[in-house]
């Protein structure tokens, strides 16, 4: 036996350290591509959606209007919550992935957000902006594509300034469109 771990010659070992080494590529592919034109306008965005800010304040100006906006705000909210709370109160908990380190010679130090003190796994801002995008959007399908762009940047965002890996964001956003695919399907349940 070599000096790898005992059991690295199964399948899905193999996998997942392959999709491991993956996904620290992309990031480190990410943190050194010079990109000025976007630096600052990520860091923005990534700050404005931390604790779902952004999410929220569509919301509430949804809210003011009756009818199907106003229940498509109720619908968005829900599924943050239900998102927020299985990223940060299950997923990282049990995950417990540790966040990308950057380097204190990065060449790009202008972009980055302060380091959360959370795990890594899910991206919860990711999982959020995703829910709130998937549980708006049949509400009111015009909303559909603005929102799920805006959903698509928060998550990039995250990886551009240095938070997250782009695994992160991922899993983040499939747990944001799971936790919508649940409040609709309470919300139809109980419609009935």
């Amino acid at each position: 036996m070599t000096d790898r771990e005992p059991y690295d010659h199964l399948p899905h070992r193999r996998l997942a350290r392959d999709l491991g080494a993956l996904d620290q590529a992309l990031y480190e592919a990410v943190t050194v591509t010079e990109t000025p034109a976007l630096d600052e306008a990520l860091r923005r965005l990534s700050a404005a959606a931390d604790h779902s800010k952004i999410s929220l304040t569509v919301a509430g100006l949804l809210a003011l209007l009756p009818g199907r906006p106003r229940r498509a705000a109720l619908l968005g909210v829900a599924a943050v919550g239900v998102a927020s709370a299985s990223a940060n109160l299950i997923g990282k908990k049990l995950v417990r992935r540790r966040r990308p380190h950057r380097a204190e010679d990065s060449p790009f130090p202008g972009r980055h957000v302060p380091m959360p003190q959370s795990a890594s796994f899910p991206s919860g801002h990711t999982a959020s902006a995703v829910a709130f995008a998937a549980a708006v959007g049949p509400a009111l399908p015009l909303s559909t594509v603005p929102l799920g762009l805006l959903a698509v940047a928060v998550g990039y965002s995250r990886v551009h300034t240095g938070v997250h890996y782009p695994g992160d964001v991922i899993a983040g956003a499939l747990l944001g469109t799971g936790a919508a695919a649940v409040v609709l399907a309470t919300a139809g349940r109980e419609s009935r």
